[in-house]
């Protein structure tokens, strides 16, 4: 569906609900129920307080100040145990995030309940869901296993967001944001309220920046709609959302050398590299903002669109339940300039196969997600149960085209030069029960998974692809928790979650790889009062055939990932908030972690040429193994801090600081392919005024970087032997940092009719 006729949508369900006759007296009534039914949405998938599961739970109103156009895991950057990165370096595009050290692909990501994660890869694209955030009543972060959820399993986290909850009034809301980079944000919601048992809410979103890294721009659009019924028992709700983004590439990375500003490491990375003149003279002149790519078009263009409807019913006082279904379309391409390419890298059979040219190429995908997720929940006296599961089917086309070329023989513009085709199916049940006894709440969730995933074509390394696996995985979690008084719990956990690799792992590793296999042990102690609260949390995570990063990206910037037997990340997590009076308060955490492999081969492969030919004589690997290495992208140290100070009764002043420890790039604990420790703060300013003429303005200030610092946030490195020339039996390692961004501002303003 075009952007345009989903606008079309907007605007008759506008049209539509704003016609409903308004029924005052069952206003607040109405808004009491739909919350409660809501929740049934995303139940069973969440923690209580009584779970004993390490999680955090974050309020939209937590978010409003700071929701000024940077995607969803830049926001979450002051929760316990997060790091995150952004490939343009300012929160807008491609970002990232990591908990414990587990990236994207480990963390199980839910909308209301529904699997958000790729199928195939396992990550979490935000750039698909532009401004998303202002559509979120709450989200809830667990760390580690967690609980029984649907898609894809938890290996460091699970995200569960849960959209916004009915109003009981009508409201319209814009917000416009400019900023650094030339950065702004634009969005307009209305909603409804109950009126007779229905309301409906939309929002209208758009966001532009052009990145701190040269050319990184973004051009991000989106919608959200939403409609429903509600009465005493009843829940009914269709929601359509849904984004279309263009985004520059700025993958590639930046050299170390040019990072540092080290002319001499430039020169020799360009010794080796043989950019061409054009290439050789961005390398020199960029600095820090430095883009490998140039082509104008080199673009990420991708348009993805979620339908849901959930149902959730009351059928008794103890009987809840709950039943969703989802249908996801996303189709894109990603468009790249190569020079100097031979004609048989694309069609291998052509009679001119050794021919040059210059060409333009794009990588398609077409894919198709349903999902079906329920659940049941019995709730009497100290029992409460949930029952639930879902089923979710996925069909992925990838396919290739060159749209321009310069091959002296002539080809078929548009012809597809490789197609392959990924099918996965992804079958979970799980049974949750909690049982209080005179204050000790013991927890028990079992899981069965079934997994199966084909795929069949041929890649875009022009290499046969032909894959059928399956997986049965059982994953018990246990618990329990202990209520000492009104001020002190104690919890404790253990859980095991089972993992299937995921595409990349079965069709580009020569290896088959293992399935992985992770016990969880959590325990920890909460201590609440009015005025403070600390939390504590002890954890041990043991990894069985963990597929971990190798810090080296294929030819699209997708990590290479390994198994390696035994590895484990151990940790405390603490955590604090005091109230000193109704003007100051202080937030804080740290995590304090140790992340090991017990054994890794590294691999590097010599390579000798030919010097006259320039044709491979030989191809071989040769092996380092390390023992009780660290994990890559696993800082020893995370913490972060909010001071907020409120000088007056509408106006909230907020600095916020972040320390990230040093971060190897791959497992071979090398200082020279890490990544430097950093400290950065930010500071947020809120003001909210409320005039006679409207309900509220707010203006909104966020700093980032408020002192400067030139730091990185992510990384990838790769070794490699280069004979004749490196005869000297030294491998030559590469190092590539993605900078973030120095000084930069965001002001925003928010008027609520």
């Amino acid at each position: 569906m075009s952007f345009i006729n989903q606008v079309k949508i907007v605007a008759f369900l506008m049209v539509l609900f704003a016609t409903i006759s308004a029924n005052a007296q069952q206003i607040a009534q109405d808004s009491i129920k739909s919350e409660k039914l809501d929740e049934v949405v995303v139940l069973a998938t969440r923690a209580n307080k009584n779970t004993p599961i390490t999680f955090t739970n974050v309020k939209k109103e937590e978010l409003a100040s700071k929701n000024l156009g940077q995607d969803l895991p830049i926001l979450l950057n002051q929760l316990p145990s997060v790091v995150t990165t952004s490939d343009a370096g300012a929160g807008v595009g491609y970002t990232g995030i990591r908990v414990r050290g587990s990236d994207a692909t480990r963390i199980n990501v839910t909308i209301n309940g529904i699997p958000y994660n790729d199928a195939e890869s396992q990550g979490t694209f935000w750039v698909n869901m532009p401004d998303f955030v202002s559509s979120v009543e709450d989200i809830q972060l667990q760390r580690g296993v967690g609980t029984s959820t649907n898609g894809s399993g938890a290996f460091g986290a699970s995200l569960n967001l849960r959209t916004l909850s009915p109003k009981a009034e009508a409201y319209a809301n814009t917000t416009n944001t400019i900023g650094s980079f030339g950065t702004r944000k634009h969005n307009l919601s209305v909603g409804s309220g109950i009126h007779n048992n229905f309301y409906a809410n939309v929002r209208l979103s758009k966001i532009k920046s052009d990145g701190y890294i040269d050319r990184a721009s973004s051009d991000l659009s989106s919608f959200y709609t939403e409609a429903g019924y509600i009465d005493n028992k009843t829940s009914i709700k269709a929601i359509i959302f849904g984004g279309k983004e263009k985004t520059y590439q700025s993958w590639y990375g930046t050299p170390k050398a040019v990072v540092e500003g080290d002319t001499e490491g430039i020169q020799a990375f360009i010794d080796r590299n043989y950019p061409s003149d054009a290439e050789a003279q961005n390398l020199l002149t960029s600095g820090r903002t430095y883009n490998h790519y140039l082509y104008d078009n080199e673009i990420d263009n991708y348009e993805q669109t979620h339908y849901q409807v959930h149902v959730s019913h009351k059928f008794n006082q103890y009987f809840t339940g709950n039943f969703s279904v989802n249908f996801t379309k996303g189709k894109g391409f990603y468009e790249q300039f190569k020079d100097n390419e031979e004609l048989g890298d694309y069609f291998p059979n052509s009679p001119n196969a050794t021919e040059e040219g210059n060409l333009i190429r794009r990588r398609w995908l077409d894919n198709n997600f349903y999902a079906f997720v329920y659940s049941l929940n019995y709730k009497k006296e100290n029992l409460n149960i949930n029952f639930g599961g879902g089923y979710n089917k996925y069909d992925g086309d990838h396919f290739g085209e060159i749209i321009w070329d310069s091959f002296p023989s002539e080809i078929n513009i548009r012809e597809n030069y490789y197609n392959n085709l990924g099918s996965k199916r992804d079958y979970n049940t799980y049974v949750k029960a909690e049982y209080n006894l005179n204050n000790l709440f013991l927890f028990a969730d079992l899981q069965y998974r079934k997994v199966t995933y084909k795929a069949k074509g041929i890649s875009s390394d022009l290499l046969n692809i032909d894959t059928n696996q399956e997986y049965n995985f059982f994953n018990p979690k246990l618990g329990l928790s202990y209520k000492l008084n009104n001020y002190n719990n104690f919890y404790a956990s253990l859980a095991i979650g089972n993992r299937e690799p995921n595409r990349d792992d079965l069709i580009k590793n020569p290896v088959l790889p293992k399935s992985e296999r992770l016990l969880d042990w959590e325990a920890g102690y909460k201590y609440q009062r009015k005025n403070l609260y600390v939390n504590t949390n002890l954890y041990y995570m043991d990894y069985k055939n963990q597929l971990v990063l190798t810090g080296e990206l294929d030819d699209v910037g997708d990590a290479i990932r390994q198994n390696v037997a035994d590895s484990y990340r151990a940790g405390i997590e603490l955590q604090a908030g005091y109230t000193f009076s109704k003007k100051f308060r202080i937030d804080a955490n740290a995590t304090f972690s140790m992340n090991k492999i017990k054994q890794f081969d590294y691999v590097v492969y010599d390579t000798q040429y030919d010097p006259n030919t320039w044709e491979t004589v030989s191809y071989t690997p040769i092996t380092t193994t390390f023992k009780d290495t660290d994990i890559s992208f696993s800082p020893n140290i995370i913490a972060g801090s909010t001071l907020t100070y409120n000088p007056l009764k509408n106006l909230s002043l907020g600095f916020i600081s972040k320390y990230v420890g040093k971060q190897y790039l791959d497992n071979t604990s090398s200082d020279y392919k890490s990544m430097p420790s950093y400290f950065v703060s930010d500071f947020n300013a809120s003001y909210s005024i409320k005039p006679t003429w409207i309900k509220e303005i707010t203006l909104n200030l966020l700093v980032n970087n408020i002192f400067n610092k030139e730091y990185v946030a992510n990384g990838y490195t790769y070794s490699y032997y280069y004979r004749p020339e490196n005869s000297n039996n030294i491998a030559i390692t590469e190092v590539f940092y993605y900078p973030q961004a120095t000084r930069n501002f965001l002001i925003g303003a928010t008027l609520k009719f």
